[in-house]
């Protein structure tokens, strides 16, 4: 193995030693086995080139400062892999099966995982493609699921900080009826022209309003949202957001915070009222909201004057990483230690 800069991992691909994988034939899941090799040999014909019959997920595991190795809320993305394979017609993965495919891929890459003191942790990238040859538009009857595993640094490379987000009224994220609850490619495929644009003007992401009427906050890029004022921490309800599981992990600890926890629809008007806002998700946990410029009305929203995040999202982000890193008791059992 080469010796790994652990200070100096960014957020992206890196090369480890195994993945797993299972297939779906005949109606029924087979074993998981490891693989060594990166690539998939698939049909040229497969669902998942031609009708967009995938979905993924993004879990991180943690060494802490007891040596020992945790994976965060597994079962909660073994959840929502299953809700999204419902969504676009897939067979659900089964719960142990899911569980048994983490612990193993993540006791196979253990020396991957990075130390405590880097700051950084091992991404895990759950994946399931249709592979069956299908021309007609309808589900196949082979699936693949597969995971793989990579060191990544911190989000943050200069220290938790504030940046800016644009609202742009010519893009949309998702329709209220389709499927922006899922975590599938195409809705990260839908987003990348008005990402790209955001990131040329010099934002960190798109602020997405909602499809069907444009006055309520939908997502943030590729997070969720959620603002602080009079020591509530409100975020939005929609039809056509991802349940982000950072988000719902915060929502808990806002309440242990002494906070009140809203979750319901946002009018875009009311982002001048809150005192601190972020986009929160697996990558970042918390990214605070310096400014939110709205593009089209030629205003901007304020969170942070001096770019420092605000004090609320600062607590949220060290005791959700606290208990990551098993700094602090995991009162509420999320997560699971690997022997």
């Amino acid at each position: 193995m080469k010796k790994i800069n652990w200070a100096d991992l960014s957020f992206g691909y890196c090369k480890t030693d195994y993945n797993v994988r299972c297939t779906y034939k005949n109606g029924t899941w087979g074993e998981i086995e490891l693989h060594t090799d990166e690539n998939i040999n698939i049909h040229m014909a497969a669902t998942c080139l031609h009708y967009g019959q995938e979905a993924f997920e993004g879990l991180k595991a943690f060494r802490g400062k007891d040596g020992k190795i945790r994976a965060f809320r597994m079962d909660e993305n073994a959840k929502r892999l299953q809700s999204s394979c419902r969504g676009v017609m897939m067979p659900e993965f089964p719960l142990d099966k899911f569980t048994e495919a983490m612990v193993m891929l993540i006791k196979k890459n253990e020396h991957f995982v990075p130390p405590y003191e880097s700051g950084a942790s091992l991404y895990i990238r759950p994946l399931l493609i249709g592979t069956g040859a299908q021309v007609g538009v309808k589900p196949t009857n082979e699936y693949l699921f597969v995971a793989f595993a990579m060191p990544v640094g911190s989000y943050f490379k200069n220290g938790f900080q504030t940046s800016p987000f644009v609202i742009m009224r010519e893009y949309d994220r998702a329709a209220p009826l389709g499927t922006g609850t899922y975590k599938i490619g195409g809705n990260y495929a839908a987003s990348l022209v008005a990402g790209e644009r955001a990131h040329d003007m010099g934002y960190s992401a798109v602020f997405y309003l909602d499809a069907k009427e444009k006055k309520y906050i939908d997502e943030c890029g590729a997070a969720n949202f959620f603002g602080i004022k009079n020591n509530t921490y409100i975020t939005p309800k929609s039809s056509s957001i991802l349940p982000s599981i950072t988000n719902k992990s915060l929502m808990v600890l806002a309440e242990d915070l002494g906070l009140k926890v809203e979750q319901r629809p946002i009018p875009v008007e009311e982002l001048a009222t809150f005192e601190e806002a972020g986009a929160c998700g697996t990558a970042a946990v918390i990214s605070p909201v310096q400014r939110i410029d709205d593009y089209d009305l030629k205003k901007s929203y304020i969170f942070s004057e001096d770019g420092k995040p605000g004090k609320i999202s600062e607590k949220l982000y060290h005791k959700l990483r606290a208990i990551q890193y098993g700094e602090e008791p995991d009162v509420h059992n999320w997560t699971t230690i690997i022997e």
